[in-house]
């Protein structure tokens, strides 16, 4: 009897063995597979149906081979190519310069207060990309602050390239703090014991470090300024661009077809920039070894009161415009009535989309953050740590990295062509707050994807193997271990999103209907309808809102981090 009992239980034993792996299996091959076919629908599929109306040979879609050509030889593009790639190229070796300054002050050297001048220098990055046109309006415009100091006013060629400088200043800056911070001591311990001069250690051993990040750096600023068109739109005047010809040809001229093929020209440039920038990364050595020593930089007067100087001059600039933006939210009748008044703030009273506006803002950045951070982590933690599925796994990975060379206005243009197509069976979705969800999750995807992969490979194998041992449910471990773990990461991922959300106009500028406005594009009616008041206050209100937002959830961070980061404390010796 004895005997018996005992084979029973180990037949059921195995059967509960059984059961949890092939749980386990389920969930990771069901999870992987479901991830492929949304990263499909959300990526793959809008952007195939940009080439597909643009080569179409019905005139209602595309027109076809012809149609490409009479606009790519017509005079009228050439114009509108060429003042894209002056504006483009002049940000782009405006900003890296000026950014690789700024990055190597906070990284390789002593100045006071870099905490400070860090949060200045990423302001720009809680605000949509009109709020430093409509600042330059009131600074520089017809009847604006500093009017005199110009020979011309601010509209055309400079006034976009200056707003286009802050907006993109940010996004350079995070590139090259990153790549100047891994620095090795000892290399440069190395040099100056062989005599090497400051010049020359910079030119032997940080500028082949960091080069590969300026061309990245280049690139995005480059990608950013040509596919942007809120600059361009408060600010350009009579100076077109590709991206606003793109904008009208869709939502003011119906032009479909043309507006699909400045979205593939508009592809272009992301497209050879990020091979080139990934032909780049493999040629690239590492420049951080396990043995390497944190580089500390030795005190110099001379050099630190210099770039303590330029640090200076390049925050009061931003502040200045972000601070003029501000203020002119605030005043009741520019420039002739200057006292202060919310006159500006009722946007129930004013064109553009009012309070309905920003509480579908409010929204879309949370469900973005909720909703994307759970998807992204989750599949990127079915990537890393589960074994097995290697085409799947390749399949996800090539599409996690699609957004980055994607620019919003052409996933946006991409979105119209999919989803508004009757056919489709998703064409309920058009116009609602649940597709500028999947657009602005999507658009967003390899940023936040890459910062949950770098968390989760820091984790040992050790934790499955410890997990697969105890017979533990694949999803137990994910959420008991691994969430708590990497919470940190998971944190900056809602926080990006959030933000993101806020700001975003590029992509879901076709995507909107009536009801579901953004914030972000109430800003371009409100200017478009001539209440630059009222623009200012929606974009101020903006910036205050991500700003919010992120010290809210870097304080709330601060109680979850010490629970959950309890166990990386060294445990007390008995």
């Amino acid at each position: 009897m004895r005997t018996s009992s005992l084979s029973i239980s180990g037949v059921n034993r195995v059967r509960n063995v059984s059961r949890a792996e092939w749980g386990d299996r389920l969930f990771v091959i069901g999870g992987k597979v479901l991830l492929l076919i949304s990263l499909a629908i959300a990526l793959l599929l809008p952007l195939l149906a940009i080439f597909w109306r643009g080569f179409s040979e019905d005139a209602g879609q595309g027109g076809g081979l012809a149609a490409a050509r009479d606009l790519l030889s017509s005079d009228n593009f050439h114009w509108l190519l060429g003042n894209s790639l002056r504006v483009s190229f002049s940000v782009a070796f405006i900003v890296v310069p000026l950014a690789y300054l700024f990055a190597y002050a906070l990284q390789r050297t002593l100045i006071p207060a870099k905490g400070l001048w860090r949060g200045i220098s990423l302001l720009p990055l809680l605000a949509p990309s009109m709020l430093p046109a409509i600042a330059l309006i009131y600074l520089f415009g017809n009847q604006g602050l500093l009017r005199s100091l110009l020979t011309d006013n601010i509209y055309g060629f400079w006034g976009i390239v200056i707003g286009e400088v802050i907006y993109t200043f940010p996004h350079a800056l995070m590139i090259l703090l990153s790549a100047l911070s891994l620095t090795d001591a000892r290399l440069f311990d190395a040099a100056s014991s062989m005599g090497a001069s400051p010049w020359r250690s910079f030119h032997s051993i940080t500028w082949p470090a960091t080069r590969q990040a300026v061309f990245a750096a280049f690139c995005l600023v480059f990608t950013l300024t040509i596919t942007d068109f809120g600059v361009p739109v408060v600010v350009g005047g009579d100076y077109q661009v590709l991206a606003i010809e793109a904008y009208k040809a869709v939502v003011g001229q119906q032009q479909f077809g043309r507006g699909a093929l400045i979205g593939m020209v508009l592809l272009v440039p992301a497209l050879l920039s990020f091979g080139v920038d990934a032909w780049l990364r493999r040629r690239q050595s590492a420049s951080m070894s396990g043995r390497a020593q944190i580089f500390q930089p030795e005190p110099s007067k001379w050099r630190d009161g210099c770039y303590l100087l330029v640090v200076m001059l390049i925050c009061a600039c931003l502040l200045a415009v972000l601070g003029m933006a501000v203020f002119s939210s605030l005043v009741k009748f520019w420039p002739y009535n200057l006292s202060l008044s919310l006159k500006h703030y009722l946007f129930n009273e004013t064109a553009g989309g009012g309070w309905l506006a920003y509480r579908n803002s409010l929204v879309l950045a949370t469900c973005s953050a909720v909703i994307g951070s759970i998807l992204i982590f989750t599949g990127a933690y079915l990537m890393e740590k589960t074994r097995g599925q290697t085409g799947l796994n390749l399949a996800l990975r090539m599409l996690t990295f699609i957004p980055m060379a994607v620019p919003g206005l052409v996933l946006g243009l991409g979105y119209v062509f999919f989803f508004n197509l009757p056919e489709n069976p998703l064409h309920s979705l058009y116009g609602s707050m649940a597709l500028l969800v999947i657009c602005t999750v999507a658009h967003y995807l390899t940023t936040a994807h890459m910062t949950a992969t770098t968390a989760l490979r820091q984790l040992d194998s050790e934790f499955e193997a410890a997990a697969l041992s105890l017979k533990a449910p694949l999803y137990r471990h994910y959420l008991r271990v691994t969430l708590p773990i990497c919470l940190p990461a998971l944190l900056d991922i809602i926080r990006y999103l959030f933000v993101s959300a806020m700001t975003t106009v590029s992509a879901a500028i076709f995507l909107y209907s009536p009801d579901s406005i953004l914030a972000a594009v109430a800003v371009l009616n409100m200017d478009d309808a001539g209440n630059v008041g009222g623009a200012a206050a929606m974009s101020t209100l903006i910036l205050f809102t991500s700003a919010g937002v992120s010290l809210l959830l870097a304080w709330v961070s601060r109680g979850l981090l010490r629970r959950s980061q309890a166990w990386r404390q060294t445990a007390p010796s008995h």
